[in-house]
Formats: C-alpha cells, structure tokens, sequence
C-alpha cells in the first residue's frame, strides 16, 4: 500500500456550477479534489497547480461533515493511493484514474499559532498574540478555516 501525505492542500472549487464536495450514498462517500501550487519552470510565472481526487468514506465522511470543508479550504490528509476504475458511457472504453483514500484529515494550521482563527478565543480564555500569515492562495482559490486539537502528523 502507498500511504500519502499531504500537507496545506487547498479544496479545489467544483466543476461548472457542481459543489466542491460531492457526496454519495447517503452522505457515506464524499469525494472531491485538492490543489497545491508548484514550482514549474516552464509554466506561466514559474507555478502550476497541481491537482488529485480525494475520497472519503464512513466515519472520516462524517468528519468532513462537521468539518464544514468547502471549496478554499486549506487542509492536510493523511490517506493511500487507491484506484478508480469506470467504463467510459460515450466511447465504451475502460478507464481509471489514481485516487486518494482518507484515512484522517484536518483543517491545516499554519493560518494562525493555535490552530484556530484569530478571532476566537483559545482554551484558557486568552486571544492568540499573533497571527501568522496565511498560506498563498490564487484567484481560483479562496478562504481558510482553522480546525484546532492534535495534529497527527506531530505524533
């Protein structure tokens, strides 16, 4: 198994007029994309997005949930390369794309000291000292939430 991680990922808007968070059977699958900018020497302004899908099931759907993640939304994952496999309606052809399965997920904390936004209090009641800058976002991308607890990638 490939195990993935990836860090201050943002959730890529939807296609058209689709939602950024597309969820199936019954609220138990959710799938969607996320970007992050990379260096690309022979791109427009040296960067280039860089995009993948991201599928969540069951108990890590319901967290997405009550995340509230939307499109704009700067989050790490912690998940595994999986495979989609479909038969393509208009040419009738096998086809399949690489996918990452989310094992956890939570908002990235780089935004701001304590892992939730500057305007909230933290847990004994003081506001933050100061706000670190947020990470860069596009045009195409927009907004940022803070999640707060335990990180599971400084475990």
């Amino acid at each position: 198994m490939f195990k993935v991680v990836a860090t201050n990922v943002v959730v890529s808007k939807g296609y058209g007029e689709n939602p950024a968070l597309s969820f199936f059977n019954n609220g138990e699958i959710v799938r969607f994309r996320i970007g992050h900018k990379v260096y690309d020497s022979k791109a427009e302004d040296n960067t280039r997005w860089m995009n993948m899908t991201v599928k969540a099931f069951n108990g890590v759907c319901e967290r997405i949930k009550k995340m509230k993640i939307k499109e704009g939304s700067y989050i790490n994952i912690l998940g595994h390369l999986d495979e989609d496999t479909w038969t393509d309606t208009a040419t009738n052809e096998k086809k399949s794309m690489m996918v990452v399965i989310i094992d956890d997920i939570e908002y990235a904390s780089s935004g701001s000291g304590n892992g939730k936004n500057s305007d909230e209090k933290s847990d004994n009641g003081s506001k933050p000292a100061e706000k670190k800058q947020k990470p860069e976002s596009s045009e195409n991308f927009t907004g940022y939430e803070s999640f707060g607890g335990n990180s599971f990638f400084d475990e």
